[in-house]
């Protein structure tokens, strides 16, 4: 098989863990399989660059890089030694990281003096946690006695547009990747760094929230992989977040669609837009276990597999706010709806949720928490005449989500939804379902979340 295997935080968090992550690497390509690595930053790093950036761009003191950069030196020497058991490797090596860790104290420090962040700059300090930790995790694979080349996003050929903290990669990445990596499937393991790219005049760029995950979908569309896997630090994609129900089980398979829907509404294993390139290029997506490899974990295919469980699993998104707009002036006005939506898209307000009775009276909308008071304003600022008599909100609530293909042409579903959660003394704020119905999506008070969720999670019987 050709996989393309991308290792996120938790599992290249330490020495111990690449040293893990490069045995088992090692194993696959053995086995006789082709592969392509991409790996995150050291667990902690890429929240710590962040930090320490915007911080000294505050207050310039060139004593906290200083003492930034000594930590940091230290965190990647220790996962070497533990990583790395080769003299020759481990000091080549050490090498490449001294000269990166050099480049980023000099960016750091000029930070300093200019007193500003750019989204051009935060590109280039975060990327050097996935800059750092592959050329480790590529040295102890050459250490157990097997080839491999460490690359940057951009020198595996991965170009996207200048759209700095939130890239997105134009089509030559897919020719550029090809071209670049599959000479060397054969007899090297290729290790890339996930998240980050360049533009096409070699300015570094990252992907966005999600950005190693959609790195390997790139890589994979981009030589035809079989299969693409994600590994993490859970079974799978579960029925619902295990904090909440103990008893949350992994699901065996799901389709792209089930997994966007899943991902969008408030599942934190992957990001709906990582998969899209494996969508396109109909490559098989598997989220696995790095700590046990043996367990098969969740295969994401473009089919919908029909099964007797309609209802695949219950989310939960929280830190979320609700919207009212009413007036009886909105009524039979045309255009009231694509007036709220220009105003919210223009003051950078993301929808999560939509609801409109047949009256027309009031519609309902679901928000980002952050964005309440830039939408609430821009709403009540674009409508000063009698149209719309009130512009209501409510922060202490919760979108719940039930999710599934085989919920497609099920009659009940919804009923045995809101039945169950009626039993339960659970009071529906806001039902919305889309016409696909692929999931059923409502809002309850943040203090009925929880509930709800467990209330679900039993009624269709997800516990297995």
């Amino acid at each position: 098989m050709r996989i393309v295997m991308k290792f996120g935080g938790t599992s290249v968090e330490n020495g111990e863990k690449i040293r893990h992550v490069a045995e088992l690497v090692r194993q696959y390509y053995i086995d006789g399989n082709e592969l392509v690595a991409v790996t995150s930053a050291l667990g902690g790093v890429t929240d710590g660059l962040l930090s320490t950036a915007k911080e000294v761009s505050k207050n310039g003191k060139v004593t906290q890089v200083k003492e930034f950069i000594t930590d940091l030196s230290k965190k990647h020497y220790d996962a070497i030694n533990v990583a790395i058991d080769d003299d020759t490797i481990r000091s080549e090596c050490i090498e490449v990281i001294d000269s990166r860790v050099d480049e980023l104290e000099k960016a750091l420090i000029g930070i300093c003096y200019l007193g500003e962040l750019t989204n051009r700059s935060i590109d280039y300090i975060s990327s050097y946690g996935e800059r750092l930790a592959a050329p480790i995790v590529s040295g102890s694979i050459r250490s157990l006695g097997t080839l491999s080349k460490a690359f940057t996003g951009g020198e595996a050929g991965i170009v996207t547009d200048s759209n700095y903290g939130d890239a997105k990669p134009l089509e030559d990445s897919y020719s550029q990747v090809h071209e670049i990596l599959c000479p060397l499937l054969k007899d090297y393991i290729s290790v890339v760094t996930g998240f980050i790219a360049h533009d096409k005049q070699n300015i570094i760029t990252t992907l966005g929230r999600g950005g190693s995950d959609f790195s390997a979908s790139i890589i994979g569309a981009s030589i035809g992989a079989d299969e693409i896997w994600l590994w993490k630090e859970v079974h799978g994609i579960l029925t619902t977040d295990p904090k909440i129900v103990p008893e949350a089980s992994p699901i065996p398979q799901i389709s792209y669609i089930e997994a966007m829907e899943l991902s969008y509404f408030g599942a934190k294993v992957l990001h709906p837009r990582t998969i899209e390139p494996a969508i396109r290029h109909k490559i098989p997506v598997r989220v696995k276990n790095t700590f046990e490899p043996d367990f098969p974990g969740t295969l994401i295919v473009a089919e919908q597999q029909q099964t007797q469980d309609v209802v695949k699993a219950v989310t939960l998104i929280n830190k979320v706010a609700l919207i009212n707009i009413c007036g009886a002036g909105m009524v039979g006005t045309i255009g009231t709806a694509a007036r709220v939506f220009s105003v919210l898209a223009n003051a950078g307000v993301n929808i999560i949720m939509i609801s409109q009775g047949s009256s027309e009276a009031n519609m309902s909308l679901v928000i980002n928490e952050d964005h309440l008071e830039a939408a609430v304003a821009a709403v009540r600022s674009e409508f000063t005449t009698n149209v719309v008599g009130d512009v209501a909100y409510d922060r202490d609530v919760c979108v719940i989500a039930v999710v599934g293909a085989g919920m497609d042409g099920i009659p009940g579903v919804a009923g045995k939804v809101f039945n169950s959660l009626g039993k339960a003394s659970i009071n529906i704020i806001m039902i919305s379902q889309g016409s696909s119905q692929h999931n059923i999506s409502f809002v309850v008070s943040s203090e009925e979340a929880i509930d709800a969720v467990r209330t679900l999670h039993k009624e269709f019987e997800l516990e297995k």
